[in-house]
């Protein structure tokens, strides 16, 4: 069949072979690494917030600029997750079409989500206790730590079902990067996959359920510390950090699982697909 894809990368129905191969394999990691790569991932993704929230922190860049600026940065713990290797709940849910193709079974699936998330969470959290110890979050007169409380006091504050609806969209374009990623046959092809979606969830300002398990630690720490409470920050509680991490993980989920990893089993994985796309080559 004549070449469709004329770039030096997988084409799509390649990737979604090679997904459906990661999954697998990630599905039967050894519980040990498992929970190894996920207390990585949630790390990562906090080092990638806590490059974002730098740049939020500066009242002299304007608004666009500002969002923009933090979702380029915060697109550094995804391209960590990607390149240095790690398990990250939110691209993991990419692991339903190796559920929906029979080669995992519901239990592996679920098994890796539950224990990934649980890794990624105490990354996540381990990072937020290790900036407050570093007092990171006094640069700028004490605007960063103030930055980190509004960050929070707004994610507390989120009515449940628009938390869902910010979730869902949230993870499709996590998961539309990891699958762009999968795509790319260097570091640089993956850096720039990763890049335009990360950064445009960010900067729209949707919710990513690992980037609340770092934000929400930090924001509870520097309650405890002391440090002056911008407007809404009362709200900052261990219940609402919960309270919004129910609703971001479903809507993580949908977006991830269904609206992409679901949607491109049905293109490229289904039986009656599977013989259309074979020939395919980029």
């Amino acid at each position: 069949m004549p070449e469709i894809y004329g770039l030096d990368a997988y084409a799509p129905a390649e990737i979604a072979h090679r997904v459906e191969a990661v999954g697998v394999a990630k599905a039967r990691l050894p519980l040990v690494q498992t929970l190894m790569l996920g207390l990585l991932a949630g790390a990562f993704i906090g080092l990638g917030a806590l490059f974002s929230t730098i740049v939020v922190s500066d009242a002299s860049i304007g608004y666009a600029g500002a969002r923009i600026g933090s979702g380029l940065c915060f697109s550094l713990g995804l391209f960590l997750v990607v390149v240095a290797g790690a398990e990250l709940f939110t691209g993991n849910n990419l692991l339903a079409m190796a559920a929906a193709a029979g080669k995992i079974r519901p239990f592996e699936l679920a098994r890796n989500w539950v224990l990934v998330a649980l890794a990624n969470f105490a990354g996540a959290a381990g990072l937020a206790l290790i900036v407050y110890l570093s007092g990171h979050w006094e640069m700028n007169g004490g605007a960063v730590g103030q930055a980190y409380l509004k960050i929070a006091a707004h994610k507390a504050a989120l009515d449940p079902w628009r938390a869902f609806h910010l979730g869902v969209l949230c993870n499709v374009l996590v998961c539309l990067a990891v699958w762009m990623a999968m795509a790319g046959r260097t570091v640089v092809d993956k850096f720039i996959a990763v890049l335009m979606p990360v950064s445009a969830f960010v900067a729209a300002g949707f919710e990513h359920s690992v980037a609340n398990m770092y934000y929400f630690p930090l924001a509870l720490l520097l309650k405890r510390a002391g440090v002056p409470l911008p407007a809404g920050a009362d709200a900052i509680t261990v219940g609402a950090m919960f309270g919004n991490l129910g609703p971001v993980i479903a809507g993580n989920l949908i977006g991830g699982s269904v609206l992409v990893g679901l949607v491109y089993w049905a293109i490229y994985l289904r039986p009656s697909s599977v013989d259309s796309n074979k020939n395919v080559t980029k």
